[in-house]
């Protein structure tokens, strides 16, 4: 009878494992479907570029959902690899039981990000040359968790990289990986986008019809011809601008430091690569790392404390285990009040933890004893509690937490600050919306009949047609 209840135990912690990943894999699915959306719509926003920044920005934009759904893919993939092997490999009950412990997860942050530059003399001192410019920006993974940097203009008045956001990544192991990679683009010359127009007119003119077509044709040949600026809209087709992968790194936990420090890069251009740059060879930056059991409670209750010098039975407090000190307070309402605690004990890697039971004892009959050397002395705290139960439940919430503080080791000396990543702001120094929809929206003649400064509305039937068009083609934006 007591092995039915262990395989029924067994089978439903299986159902409930297996119930968790379809919910994880519905998550990632929703994730990766986003990315696919996002995809689409940037490779309709950058046919719509007209602009070198803003063909920048949606090649970047492109680029960053790509890395996105490859990396969800290959996660989705190695998810149901490690289902059918379970399901086929491993009997249920050995499953469970062959289960291991796991380390806590727990945030990581970077932020400071700065990553110098080597020009040389004649160039940054002297001034000579031609003065390029490169779009460059950083792609950072860790897991299936990607994220990117805002982009920057960078030319050889600068002598570093400087990267100002804060990126988090809120679901990280002990053993995490972080990938750095930077990209970068050679900021092309106003000319390149010159073909635009004729590319436009040849696409309207097959949209719209022979005789529209024509005259969408006639209008934008007499713009050019008069001098007046054209209207740039690439069409989906048009190629945008190429990013080049500079340099990358990779940082672990042994990279973590409450403070700015120095990584190697290992460079992936070179100086025929039209993308290339003169790096130094590092980054700059500030790697902070929380895992959860220092910042939120892993386990709380009553029990009695019992110190040298106190009567034996103690006094009753509730306790709050969090990070590496066990809160002692009178009740339980003033942890949640954020009242000072009466006292503390201390949990550290050199902690003793030691259990027991006073058979004489009537009441709080178990205990738990929790030893720390100061100045070489050791002193002791003995926990009291009323059942076995509470007595394993507080064994294995500081055995758990000795486990974290082995794996997170000097993330667990005290708690690193992270600060909240700002939202990011729009992208800066990018001309007004270019479009050849949105430009004949502004240029809509007041009245009906009314003078109309528009290239494409001097015929009404005309501009309502390509109105029509491009609406469509921007509704899904």
């Amino acid at each position: 009878m007591q092995d039915r209840l262990h395989i029924l135990e067994d089978l439903n912690m299986l159902y409930i494992r297996q119930m968790a990943l379809s919910l994880e894999d519905t998550e990632l699915q929703r994730k990766l479907d986003h990315e696919i959306r996002m995809r689409e719509g940037a490779c309709k926003l950058l046919a719509a570029c007209s602009q070198r920044e803003q063909a920048l920005e949606a090649t970047k934009s492109l680029l960053v959902c790509n890395s996105r759904i490859l990396s969800y893919m290959g996660e989705l993939q190695r998810r149901k690899e490690a289902q059918v092997l379970g399901k086929t490999g491993r009997r249920p009950s050995d499953s469970v039981q062959s289960a291991e412990r796991s380390p806590c997860r727990g945030r990581v942050c970077i932020s400071d990000l700065r990553i110098p530059l080597m020009w040389k003399d004649t160039e940054y001192f002297k001034n000579k040359g031609d003065l390029h410019r490169w779009a460059v920006f950083l792609l950072l993974q860790l897991g299936e968790q990607i994220q990117d940097t805002e982009m920057a203009l960078v030319d050889r008045t600068l002598t570093d990289i400087s990267f100002q956001n804060n990126v988090l990544f809120a679901e990280a192991g002990p053993d995490f990986e972080l990938r750095l990679e930077l990209y970068g683009a050679c900021v092309e010359e106003e000319g390149a986008l010159a073909g635009a127009p004729k590319r436009l007119a040849t696409k309207l003119s097959s949209s719209l019809g022979r005789s529209s077509g024509k005259r969408v044709r006639a209008s934008l040949d007499s713009a050019g011809g008069s001098g007046n600026s054209p209207i740039l809209l690439p069409t989906p087709a048009v190629g945008g601008p190429r990013y080049h992968l500079l340099a990358h790194t990779t940082l672990t936990l042994a990279a973590v430091q409450d403070g700015f420090r120095t990584h190697d890069l290992t460079l992936a251009s070179h100086e025929e690569n039209p993308a290339w740059l003169p790096l130094y060879g590092s980054v700059c930056c500030r790697l902070a790392a929380q895992p959860l059991c220092m910042t939120q409670p892993t386990a709380s209750g009553a029990f009695r404390v019992q110190q040298a010098g106190e009567l034996q039975n103690g006094t009753l407090v509730h306790g709050v285990l969090k990070g590496t000190n066990l809160f002692c307070y009178w009740r339980s309402e003033d942890a949640d009040t954020g009242q000072e605690p009466l006292f503390t004990i201390v949990i550290n890697k050199e902690t003793k933890v030691r259990a027991g039971e006073l058979e004489q004892a009537p009441e709080w009959p178990f205990t738990l004893s929790i030893s720390n050397l100061y100045g070489g002395e050791e002193v002791t705290n003995t926990l009291r509690v009323e059942s076995r139960e509470a007595l394993q439940s507080w064994m294995e919430a500081l055995w758990q937490l000795f486990f974290d503080m082995s794996q997170w080791k000097h993330c667990c000396d005290e708690v690193m600050k992270i600060e909240t990543p700002a939202p990011r702001k729009p992208p800066q120094a990018l001309p007004k919306q270019g479009s050849l929809y949105h430009e004949m929206v502004l240029s809509e003649p007041v009245a009906s009949g009314g003078p109309c400064e528009g290239l494409l509305l001097q015929n009404n039937a005309i501009s309502a047609e390509i109105r029509a068009l491009l609406s469509s083609y921007y509704s899904d934006r």
